[in-house]
């Protein structure tokens, strides 16, 4: 149980995955701890984010780290979190303080990012805090791909995802 653990000061320890071709940059607020053991975005084995690119896409599901990798930037798609830093219990966004927000300039400034979209109401609720003013412009907010919100059925999500596609396709 997360708030058992108390909270603990995390520093985003992964790079944004972005190239020249990104068009579309999804957030999320900051690595869980099993993203942080795997070394990569949605790393959790139950985390579906990897599941509705694949379904987005018509791919394969990605096995790796480079695949995943692999499979948003043939798309179009960069990743990053709101955070550069914050207090937390585990994977408890519920739990999150003290926030450094990360420098979104790094991505807006080298790829011709079109859209943000922000993976959850955290993640959406710290961009407007946080980066927005910087960012100039404002997030789409997605529900969670997390295993907590399960109320969010894999075809639901899916759907939900799908108002990437035609930004991440150039449309």
């Amino acid at each position: 149980m997360a708030g058992s653990r108390g909270a603990e000061r995390v520093a985003h320890p992964l790079d944004p995955v972005f190239d020249e071709r990104s068009r579309v940059l999804v957030l999320g607020t900051m690595p869980s701890p099993a993203s942080r053991a795997t070394g990569f975005y949605y790393g959790h084995p139950q985390n579906r984010f990897w599941k509705v690119m694949a379904a987005l896409f018509d791919e394969p599901l990605p096995a790796t780290n480079d695949e995943r990798r692999d499979l948003a930037l043939r798309h179009g798609i960069a990743l990053w979190d709101v955070l550069a830093e914050c207090s937390i219990e585990g994977a408890s966004d519920g739990s999150i303080g003290a926030c450094v927000p990360n420098d979104l300039a790094r991505i807006l400034d080298r790829a011709p990012i079109r859209a943000i979209f922000c993976t959850g109401a955290k993640a959406a609720e710290l961009y407007g805090r946080h980066c927005e003013a910087a960012a100039g412009r404002p997030c789409v907010r997605l529900p969670s791909t997390s295993p907590a919100n399960a109320s969010f059925s894999l075809d639901r999500l899916v759907e939900a995802y799908r108002a990437i596609v035609p930004f991440a396709l150039g449309r």
